[in-house]
This record gives C-alpha cells, sequence and structure tokens, in this order.
C-alpha cells in the first residue's frame, strides 16, 4: 500500500506506530455510542482519541496538496495527528519557502504534558514548527493567528461550532475544514453540520468513506 510518509525518519514511523496501536487498544475498550453525553468529557478525559491512521494519512496528504502553512487542530490530545500536521507543515517550509505553524489546542494538562513529550521524541522537524496552546480555546484561539489554511476538529463535539465561528474569519479562500467522525455522531454534530451545510454557509462539504466518517468542508464563500 502507498505511504505518503515514505521518507519520514524511521524513529517517528515507529513512535506513531505505537502511538496508534494504543489509542486502538484503548477505543475497542470503549463503546462510544453507549457513554452518557453528560458524562463524555469526564470518561474520555485521559483517552488517546487519536485520529486513525489512514485518516492521519489523508490529512497527511491534503496539507500537502493544498500547501498548508498554517494549521489549527482543536483537540490535540496526545498530540498524534499533530505530528502528521507539522510534518506537512515542515515539509511545505522546505520546499516553497516562508513560515509555518501548527496551533495546537488541549485543555487538559496531562495530555498536553504527554503530547509534547511525543513530539520531543520525534526532534525538531515536529516540534519546532507546533505552537500547543493550553487552557480553553475559546480564549486560546482569539489572538496570534495568521491566515488559516486548514482546520482540524477532533474535539468534543458541543466545542465544533464555537471552535469553527471563532476561526472562520481567518480562514483563506479555499481553506479546507476537517471534521472527524460526522457519521457516527451526526446527531452529536447536528449544530455543526447544520451551519456547515445551510445555504449561503460558503462551505462545499462531502462526506469521505472513513471509518465513522470523515467530513471534507471547502470555504468558498461568495
Amino acid at each position: 500500500m502507498a505511504d505518503p510518509l515514505q521518507d519520514t525518519p524511521p524513529h517517528i514511523i515507529s513512535l506513531l506506530d505505537r502511538l496508534h496501536a494504543e489509542s486502538s487498544a484503548q477505543e475497542s475498550a470503549i463503546t462510544i455510542s453507549a457513554i452518557d453525553p453528560a458524562k463524555f468529557h469526564d470518561i474520555m478525559r485521559d483517552k488517546f482519541i487519536a485520529l486513525d491512521k489512514d485518516k492521519c494519512h489523508f490529512v497527511y496528504q491534503l496539507s500537502r496538496t493544498i500547501n498548508a502553512k498554517t494549521i489549527v487542530e482543536a483537540g490535540t490530545s496526545y498530540g498524534v495527528s499533530t505530528i502528521y500536521l507539522a510534518l506537512a507543515v515542515a515539509a511545505n517550509v522546505a520546499a516553497t519557502g516562508g513560515v509555518g505553524t501548527v496551533i495546537g489546542t488541549e485543555y487538559e494538562a496531562e495530555k498536553a504534558q504527554k503530547a509534547r513529550e511525543h513530539w520531543k521524541e520525534c526532534g525538531s522537524i515536529v516540534s519546532d514548527v507546533i505552537d500547543l496552546r493550553e487552557g480553553d480555546l475559546r480564549e486560546t484561539l482569539k489572538e496570534n493567528i495568521k491566515e488559516v489554511d486548514l482546520l482540524l476538529l477532533d474535539i468534543w463535539t458541543p466545542m465544533a461550532l464555537p471552535t469553527l465561528t471563532l476561526i472562520q474569519p481567518r480562514m483563506r479562500y479555499g481553506a479546507v475544514v476537517i471534521v472527524d467522525n460526522t457519521i457516527q455522531a451526526a446527531e452529536r454534530y447536528k449544530e455543526l453540520l447544520d451551519y456547515l451545510r445551510a445555504p449561503g454557509s460558503g462551505f462545499t462539504n462531502l462526506t469521505l468513506p472513513y471509518s465513522n466518517g470523515l467530513e471534507m468542508c471547502v470555504y468558498l464563500p461568495q
């Protein structure tokens, strides 16, 4: 099978394989649909909730395709998908110049610490392009954000729409929004999906056939 990360240093590939395996093991022991929505945040507080590997490969490839240099990730957790985003941004900067940043967000301090450890293990190719902002992203994303090329929403669903509306004024024409689990969690994402799919929203939307759904939305305001 083709691998978009074929030129990535082996130690990073090994780390990603290990982290994906740990995340999969956690997820296999949890039935998301059976969790009381009111308790969801508390139950998932110490869980990976990492983007699936094939989805990470897609987001990496997409980031390279659009030459993304400013990416916002809502819901960094242990920093697995952030590694892919950072690799893409670093490669784009190396190829076409300029400055690149992946702005990560994480509310849980312990998760933020573990994410930093993982990025340090990757080395400067990853750690140097990440700006991790801890705390309530409704506050941490209010300023110091350049024109955004891609927004990844892999977060507690009630926070998805507030994040989008906060970042949308900073999104360039043609920017992409990726939302995970939009088939499995369609009801929990209803407010967000209604917003994205409403006539005149400025977004064109496509649900990609990955496990549990992956929404790809392109910002093309009139």
